[in-house]
Order: structure tokens, then C-alpha cells, then sequence
């Protein structure tokens, strides 16, 4: 499939356009979008403490992988806008967790870190491959070498001795909550990165394991008949305990194995292509469940809410953030199979409206609540609520931008742009 690069000038005068109201979002309008999300990305800054030059944990109660993920959540934000304000920063706290192995399994997060959280990391070392977003440390390898010892430390923890397969969730046996589980997020990522990394390199080896990992998912039952991804499965009982009735589901699953099938198909030709692009279509399908809570009841109808939990009040920290990570990866999936641009626009422009409408809290009125279909701010306005407005803003723009680089285009960049 061939892209066509477009460069807008609206993305290029970013640094002209103050920080809009979010409540006053036009869907429509690039500028609009642009200076919403401006507003958005500094309250989801407000939150790390680092420097252009420091890297600085963030506080309780936000683990090393949210950290992660809000990296990638600003990558987003700097390639779609073009407002490179954040851009140093960002490169600063990636590269500072490469690790004594340049693998991302950092010593000083190894009581917390398990298969997922290297996934969320790996998820922004590609991106920042992709993107060719600058890299000024020397020392240490190009974010694609990164991405790919990333790959590699996943694979070589991929675990036979029960379910015939699949990532356990922990890795240090000093962390058992949850060495016994294998889900669906750790297994999604290294899908992910495995698809990504056949995409950027032609290297079939990452398809084979692409292959193999969406199969062993199927079978297991993670994702169902119904391609709904379910959250995971006891190894203790050899994965069989897997059901929709009583395992529970999360959009970000979701949307981490959409845009997994979704590069797949990009790659691939023939049945393979006709084949991935089905799988595509019915995880997007599927992941209807996450919208419209109250049937047509007025403000829900395609707004988006974390279904497990969202409804009921019971979503923790963590759980805030999922409508972050499926709304970047559900726009990322209709660039690599464009078929599905209509759903994906509808579903998640009209919940980018809601979101926008929900950013009324804070002592400056813009900071984004947990639910989008009440009309107004609800909630705690923490930096998961920030980062899940944000990507559904902020990927209006998507289109509009360059595509994910691959091959020959991928270079190791050591200076920053201006945003002027």
C-alpha cells in the first residue's frame, strides 16, 4: 500500500497558536484541534517533573509504565501538531531508560516492571523510530536498535511450560502478583511490536512471531468468537479458565491488537491481506462494546467509556488512561488498512467532542474528567484523564500527517526542530 505524504501548513504554525478552550473544539477545523490540544498536552506535562536534560519519576500514584505511555502520548502530540515544545524533554526520558542492555528492562524499576510495561516503552521506541524523532545521545543506540532489543528481551521470555505458550504478565519471580497470569496486554504488545518491526524492517522472522502470537492468542480464547479481547488467563490452570462471562475486558487490548492487524495487513498481500484486513474489521467491530453506554440516551450515543469499570466508579488509576491508548492505536489502524476511516472517524471524533466537553475541571476550567457523556467535568482530572483526551483530540489530525516511516527512511537524528 503507498501513502502519500502531507505536510499542512496549519501544522507548521503551531508555535502561532495560543492554547485554546476545549470546551470550544471544532472537529473540523485543524486550528481548532491544534490549539485544543495545546491546552490538553500542557496539563498532561503539568505531571512530570523532569527537565530537557533530567529524567524525573513520576509521582505516586503513576508507575514507570504510565510514565511510558505518556511519552508516547506526546510523541503523538508533537508529530500531529508540529509543536515541538515538549521534544527535548521526551527524548531525554526515553533514552534514560535503555538500560546497562539497551533493552528497557531498567534496573531501577525492576520491582514493578513486568512483560506489559517493556511493551508500553517498546510502543514509543517504535514510534520515535518511525518518526525519525531526534536521538542526541551518542551512547546509546538508535531508537530502532532500541525497539528491536526490546523485541528480543520479550521473545526470549515467551513460556511453553503451560498454555503452550504466551507472556506471563510479571517477569522477576520477586513480584508473583501476577507471574501466574498471562494476558492479553503483554502478548498484544509483543504482537504489536512484532508486526511494527516486519513492517519498518522486511525481516520475516517478526511475521512468523506476529503470526504466532495471534494464533496462540486465538487459541487460547483471549480473543474470543467474537474477536472480543478478554483480559487474560490463569497459567495455573493451563489458560483455561478464559470466558466473557467472567473475564473482564479493556479497551486498550482492544486497540493494541487492532493496530497489531492492522499493520499486518498493510504488509501483507493476497489471502494473507484479505485475511488481516478481516481481523481488522472484526476487532473494530467488536470494539463497539466500548462505546454508547446508555443506548441513544442523549450525549452517549459513539462516546467512548471504559466499560469494566467506567459506569460503575470503580476504575483505578491505571484503568483512567485505556481510552488513551485505544484511541491512538484505533487511528493509527485505519492509515495501514483505510477501509475502516469511516467507523474510525465516527466513533472517535464524536469522542473527541465529548472529551472536550469534559475538560472543565482545575482551577484554570480545562482540565479533562473521566466521563465523556455527562456533558460537563466529572471525576478526578489525573494525568490518565489527560492523556485519553488528548490522543482522541489530537488524532483528529492525523491524516494530515506523515505516515510511519520504514526501511531506508528510518535514521538516527541528533538535532531538534523548531516549532517556528
Amino acid at each position: 500500500m503507498r501513502f502519500v505524504k502531507s505536510v499542512k501548513p496549519a501544522a507548521a504554525a503551531i508555535s502561532l497558536i495560543s492554547a485554546g478552550i476545549p470546551t470550544s473544539l471544532d472537529i473540523s477545523s485543524p486550528t481548532s484541534v491544534q490549539s485544543v490540544a495545546k491546552t490538553i498536552a500542557q496539563n498532561t506535562m503539568s505531571f512530570y517533573k523532569g527537565t530537557d536534560d533530567q529524567f524525573v519519576d513520576l509521582d505516586a500514584p503513576y508507575y514507570w509504565w504510565q510514565c511510558g505511555a505518556m511519552m508516547g502520548s506526546m510523541l503523538d502530540y508533537s508529530h500531529y501538531t508540529g509543536d515541538h515544545t515538549y521534544d527535548k524533554k521526551i527524548a531525554t526520558a526515553i533514552v534514560a531508560q535503555a538500560g546497562p542492555d539497551f533493552d528497557f528492562m531498567s534496573p531501577a524499576h525492576a520491582g514493578q516492571e513486568g512483560n506489559d510495561d517493556q511493551a508500553f516503552w517498546g510502543f514509543t521506541v517504535l514510534a520515535a523510530a518511525e518518526r525519525n524523532f531526534p536521538q542526541p545521545r551518542s551512547d546509546i543506540p538508535g531508537y530502532l536498535e532500541l525497539g528491536e532489543n526490546i523485541w528480543k528481551s520479550l521473545a526470549s521470555r515467551w513460556d511453553t511450560s503451560t498454555c503452550n505458550g504466551g507472556l506471563r504478565w510479571q517477569i522477576f519471580a520477586s513480584n508473583p502478583n501476577g507471574l501466574d497470569y498471562k494476558n492479553a496486554v503483554s502478548n498484544g504488545g509483543f504482537f504489536q511490536l512484532s508486526a511494527r518491526l516486519a513492517r519498518i524492517t522486511g525481516n520475516q522472522t517478526y511475521v512468523e512471531w506476529a503470526n504466532k502470537v495471534w494464533d496462540w492468542t486465538q487459541g487460547t480464547g483471549i480473543i474470543n468468537e467474537y474477536y472480543q479481547v478478554l483480559d487474560g488467563a490463569s497459567s495455573a490452570k493451563n489458560c483455561s479458565d478464559v470466558s466473557a462471562a467472567h473475564t473482564p475486558s479493556f479497551s486498550y487490548s482492544q486497540g493494541i491488537y487492532t493496530y497489531g492487524a492492522a499493520v499486518m495487513a498493510n504488509i501483507s498481500t493476497g489471502a494473507d491481506q484479505d485475511k488481516w484486513t478481516d481481523r481488522t474489521k472484526r476487532l473494530l467491530e467488536s470494539s463497539q462494546n466500548y462505546f454508547t453506554p446508555f443506548g441513544d440516551v442523549k450525549n452517549s450515543t459513539d462516546v467512548m467509556y471504559e466499560h469494566a469499570c467506567e459506569h460503575i466508579d470503580i476504575c483505578n488509576t491505571d484503568m483512567r488512561s485505556f481510552k488513551g491508548y485505544f484511541s491512538r492505536f484505533v487511528y493509527a489502524s485505519k492509515i495501514m488498512v483505510p477501509s475502516i476511516k469511516p467507523t474510525v472517524d465516527r466513533l472517535l471524533h464524536t469522542s473527541a467532542k465529548a472529551a472536550a466537553q469534559g475538560c472543565q475541571g482545575g482551577s484554570q476550567g480545562t482540565m479533562c474528567g473521566t466521563k465523556w457523556y455527562v456533558d460537563g467535568f466529572y471525576g478526578d482530572a489525573g494525568l490518565g484523564e489527560q492523556m485519553s483526551a488528548l490522543e482522541t483530540i489530537q488524532g483528529i489530525l492525523i491524516d494530515q500527517a506523515n505516515p510511519p516511516l520504514k526501511g531506508g527512511d528510518i535514521k538516527t537524528v541528533r538535532t531538534f526542530s523548531s516549532s517556528s
